[in-house]
This record gives C-alpha cells, sequence and structure tokens, in this order.
C-alpha cells in the first residue's frame, strides 16, 4: 500500500520560486494588436502551492519580490488563496517581475510571452537571504528548474536545497525546462539534469526530455537516463502519463519518511513517491530485484480546452495532493489529471480545483467511465453529481 508522507512537520508542502504579475490578453490576436489586458498572478511554483492550499493542505510559499504595487499584489492574491506568505521577503532595490501573453496555446509558432523579469527580487534570492529553517519546515519541498536559469545566486541556492543532508524534506522537482532563460542552453540542460538527479520526485515531460537532453524513445527512454530518483512522472500530453517508481531498498539518507504520488492531463505533470502501490494501465514492474520499478500508466482525459496555460502546474499540484493523502499510483496520477483539467477549462493559469469528494468519484471511475469521461468548462462547480460529466463524445 502507498503511505502518505510522513512526519509532524507544521507545513505540507513548501514551495520557493519566483511569482510575477501576469497581464492577459481582452481578446486572441498579437502583442501588437490586443487593446487591452486584465492582470493575474503566474509563477510555477506559487501556482503549485495555490492549488494545493485551495485543496485543503497547509502551504507556505517562499519568494522574493519588489517593495512595489506589484509586489503588493502578488502577495495579497497568494495570501488570498490560502498560502502562507509570511516567508516571503520584500527587495527595496529589484522590481516584481511582470510577463505580457498571447490568448494562443504557448506550444504554438503564434504564441508570444514578453517577460520583464531580469534584475527582479526573484533573482536575487540566494542562500544568505532565503530562510533556510523556512524552507525545511513542510513534508515536501516543491522546486522547479525556472529558479535555477534566474541568476548564479539562485542556482546556488538550488544546488544546496537539492543536495543530501539529514532530514531533508521530501524533494519535488518538476524540470519546466525554459530554453529562453538560459544565455548558454548547454548549462542549462546539464544543470537541469543535475537537479533532477538529486531530488525524489521528478515531473517532466516527454516533448521537454527530448528538448532539453535529446532523450527520445518514450517514458522508458527517460527513466534510464533519470535512474536516481526514486519516482519519476513522464507526461505525455495527449498520451497520458507515465510513473515509475521504486522501493527503497536502503536506508533513507536523510532520515525522513515518504509515501504516495499522482498523475497528469493534457498538458499537465506530476511524480510520484517511493513505496507506492500498482495501479492505472498497464502496470507492472520492471526489471525485477529490489531496485526494481512499479511502472503505472494512466491515459489523459478529454478536455474542452478553453486555455493551454497552467496545466502542468496544476497536475504536479493535484499529483502532490494525492501523494500527501498516501494514495494508490493510479489514483495520484488520476487526480493529476483532473486537477490539470480544472486548469485546461479556465483562461488563467490558476483554476479551483475540484472538490476532494467530487475528484475521488472520478478518481475511482473503471477504466471505461475514465476512457469516456469528457470535462469542459464549469465542470468543477457540478460536485454533487458528477455522473454529469460522464459522457460519451
Amino acid at each position: 500500500m502507498s503511505r502518505p508522507v510522513g512526519g509532524t512537520r507544521p507545513v505540507d508542502v513548501v514551495a520557493l520560486g519566483e511569482s510575477m504579475v501576469t497581464f492577459l490578453p481582452s481578446r486572441p490576436g498579437r502583442l501588437a494588436d490586443v487593446p487591452s489586458f486584465d492582470r493575474g498572478i503566474g509563477g510555477a511554483e506559487s501556482n503549485v502551492a495555490c492549488v494545493l492550499a485551495a485543496a485543503g493542505h497547509r502551504v507556505k510559499w517562499i519568494g522574493r519580490v519588489g517593495d512595489d504595487g506589484f509586489g503588493d499584489h502578488l502577495v495579497e492574491a497568494i495570501t488570498a488563496y490560502g498560502v502562507d506568505t509570511s516567508a516571503v521577503r520584500r527587495d527595496p532595490h529589484r522590481p516584481t517581475g511582470i510577463y505580457f501573453r498571447t490568448a494562443g496555446d504557448r506550444a504554438t509558432d503564434d504564441h508570444e510571452v514578453l517577460y520583464y523579469r531580469a534584475g527582479s527580487a526573484a533573482s536575487a534570492m540566494s542562500p544568505d537571504n532565503t530562510p533556510r529553517a523556512e524552507l525545511d519546515s513542510g513534508r515536501v519541498l516543491h522546486l522547479s528548474g525556472i529558479t535555477a536559469a534566474l541568476s548564479a545566486d539562485c542556482l546556488t541556492l538550488l544546488r544546496e536545497l537539492t543536495a543530501p543532508r539529514p532530514s531533508r524534506p521530501l524533494l519535488s522537482f518538476d524540470v519546466n525546462h525554459r530554453a529562453h532563460l538560459w544565455p548558454h542552453p548547454e548549462t542549462g540542460r546539464t544543470v537541469l539534469l543535475e537537479l533532477a538527479r538529486r531530488s525524489d520526485l521528478v515531473f517532466v515531460g516527454e516533448d521537454e526530455a527530448e528538448e532539453a537532453w535529446g532523450v527520445t524513445g518514450g517514458p522508458d527512454a527517460i527513466r534510464a537516463a533519470l535512474p536516481e530518483p526514486r519516482a519519476l512522472v513522464v507526461k505525455q500530453g495527449a498520451g497520458g502519463a507515465t510513473l515509475f517508481e521504486r522501493g527503497d531498498e536502503r536506508g533513507d539518507e536523510r532520515g525522513d519518511e515518504r509515501g504516495g504520488d499522482s498523475g497528469d492531463e493534457r498538458g499537465g505533470d506530476s511524480g510520484g513517491e517511493p513505496g507506492g502501490d500498482r495501479g492505472g494501465e498497464p502496470g507492472g514492474v520492471r526489471d525485477g530485484g529490489p531496485r526494481a520499478d512499479t511502472v503505472t500508466r494512466v491515459p489523459a482525459l478529454r478536455v474542452d480546452v478553453v486555455a493551454p496555460v497552467g496545466a502542468g502546474d496544476a497536475f504536479a499540484a493535484g499529483f502532490l495532493s494525492a501523494t500527501l493523502r498516501g494514495l494508490p499510483a493510479r489514483d495520484r496520477l488520476r487526480h493529476g489529471h483532473l486537477t490539470a483539467a480544472a486548469a485546461l477549462t479556465v483562461p488563467g493559469d490558476l483554476a479551483t480545483p475540484p472538490s476532494r469528494d467530487h475528484a475521488d468519484r472520478l478518481a475511482a471511475l473503471d477504466d471505461e467511465a475514465w476512457g469516456t469521461l469528457r470535462l469542459g468548462p464549469g465542470w468543477t462547480e457540478a460536485d454533487t453529481r458528477a455522473d454529469e460529466e460522464v459522457r460519451t463524445p
């Protein structure tokens, strides 16, 4: 059986990273043609924190923002989700980062994103100005590769946090390869591989692994390139998600307890924890022996997409939520898919996740019903009649 991530720490998840004010277009079109924008918030790690808090978990976001109006807005908006922002630092000399984007799919050629984050307050995060005790206060510490690309000091901080040490929290790492953030692409590839190999739970997209590391051949090839993490979630877009998790054959170097894992959605991602159950399709044990992987594959959902942004962060949040609850592997992946579907059916980066009861009912569907599930805008509000979303297209 899967076991929940253990410990008596005061916080379930601590997320570290840059959050920015985002400006969303009022209508489709080129940035040059859009007449106005709506203000929102966005940031991989803070997105995960907000979704987890909305799902009822105790969450802390740690970051650095400018002593400006945008910084005020970020802290207030993230706090409104129920996230503890008491460890966020204000920088009187550097601004809060902002960005503008078009409404289209970021994977297409006509998608535009303009970041104004160079020299931002978050880029000044370092081991000297980031509270270590706060970072270690959670059962899970969630990081992403974006932070490592912001500055040399940020990279030093991530290297310190991913280094083996006594009582290190379970370390969740979303690769989040952003080629444009790295001045030297080869450095980015090397750094992301290094950090992923030092983590316990890793989320990576199949396309991301090819772009960052040149790895082709599907989830098995990615696992072969990343054998170190105790759990690896490979996001395959419309193909679903695959979870590899390895039983722990050795004493934990960090002296900390572990447990569970979770899933992916079209555009989502996720990862797991050693010691989890099998479940999903086809599943199985790879390579036998004490270090054998249990492999779980769960197909993606059919979703009427409103905006293809935020799904990866939502997937990670859904997976982590299920991991904290000690759910079996199939259900962790399914919760990742469901939470990603919530993000895909709203226009912004963040969406309110389905209620726990609603998500549990959908995650418990048999394989045939899961395969015909179709979710569209507003589906998370139908939590008293989950069967309304189960329909054959």
